[in-house]
């Protein structure tokens, strides 16, 4: 197949592209490089089928293609806090564009949307049955609805004008070609561990987070493509459940140095528990994750030892 993956010089898009030529598709790297980076993508700019494009979603595109993948939206907070109008402009009219280029072109396209559309949750751990609780006017919302409305926005072009739409809620993941200055919490513990740093927990470091490795969600994207028994949406991640003193203690195991722990305040509206109800994703994909936490942070920290 010919597939369109926007966003694709990110850290989930690149490894996408990758799993795709491997699989023998044509790609079509769509990218802005606002977070995007050439280097995610560069081994693959000779190969045969696959091409690079730079372009901004929230402008109008044409391409032939037989599949879509949406992934076009910086997802770390400080890079999506940093121009919030952008953030929320390419969530919604990014996937307007999406969507009715699948629309002309009849092809199957799907949102990576975001555990963040639950908000800080109040039913623990999270099913694709539950609303959320979301600030509406907070500093993180830009993302937060902006996500919500596209998601919206696909199941209104699926009712409407039957475009064959995959939701899917994406659950903190990690891995090699995360940015080193993103801002998430695994970068941030490993990139700190390796310069010596001290490792800088907010809160009291109670606060829980489940974390995905790159590898498992790509095939997790694969297969809901690849499936007819439902649109979504569909929760990806790790029910695997971890608090942040665990992780940055694992880390700096891991890592070595004499790096020490300290304590910071809070962020504003940051999510106290956040574990996913991967019940539909076992029934309808027969997928759950198979790389272990300590597994995969030793593989993303020998990425960043050659980054940082």
């Amino acid at each position: 197949m010919r597939i369109l993956v926007t966003g694709g010089a990110g850290f989930l898009g690149s490894h996408l592209c990758d799993r795709l030529i491997r699989d023998g598709h044509e790609v079509v790297c769509l990218d802005n490089f606002f977070t995007g980076r050439k280097q995610n993508i560069a081994h693959l700019l000779g190969v045969p089928g696959f091409e690079l494009v730079r372009h901004d979603v929230i402008d109008p595109f044409k391409f032939e293609v037989d599949q879509i993948y949406n992934l076009a939206c910086p997802a770390s907070p400080p890079h999506y806090q940093y121009n919030p109008i952008k953030t929320i402009k390419t969530s919604v009219m990014g996937a307007i564009n999406c969507l009715g280029l699948a629309k002309r072109v009849k092809a199957r396209i799907m949102q990576a949307s975001t555990s963040e559309v639950y908000g800080d949750p109040q039913v623990h751990p999270q099913p694709e049955t539950y609303w959320g609780n979301v600030n509406p006017i907070g500093k993180r919302s830009c993302y937060d609805e902006g996500k919500r409305c596209a998601e919206t926005l696909f199941f209104d072009y699926h009712r409407e004008n039957r475009v064959d739409i995959r939701v899917i809620r994406i659950f903190n993941t990690y891995g090699p070609r995360m940015h080193e200055a993103d801002g998430r919490v695994v970068s941030n513990f490993i990139v700190q561990a390796l310069r010596g740093e001290d490792i800088t927990i907010y809160g009291d470091g109670s606060q829980t987070r489940s974390f995905c490795f790159v590898d498992d969600l790509i095939e997790g994207f694969i297969r809901i493509m690849a499936q007819s028994e439902t649109v979504g949406p569909v929760n990806l991640g790790n029910p695997g459940e971890f608090t942040m003193m665990q992780l940055a203690e694992l880390t700096l195991k891991l890592v070595g140095g004499k790096s020490k722990i300290v304590h910071k305040a809070l962020p504003s509206d940051d999510p106290k528990q956040r574990r996913p109800d991967i019940t539909i994703a076992r029934k309808v994909l027969q997928w759950e994750p198979k790389v272990p936490l300590e597994e995969g942070l030793k593989r993303t920290i020998e990425y960043f030892r050659g980054v940082v």
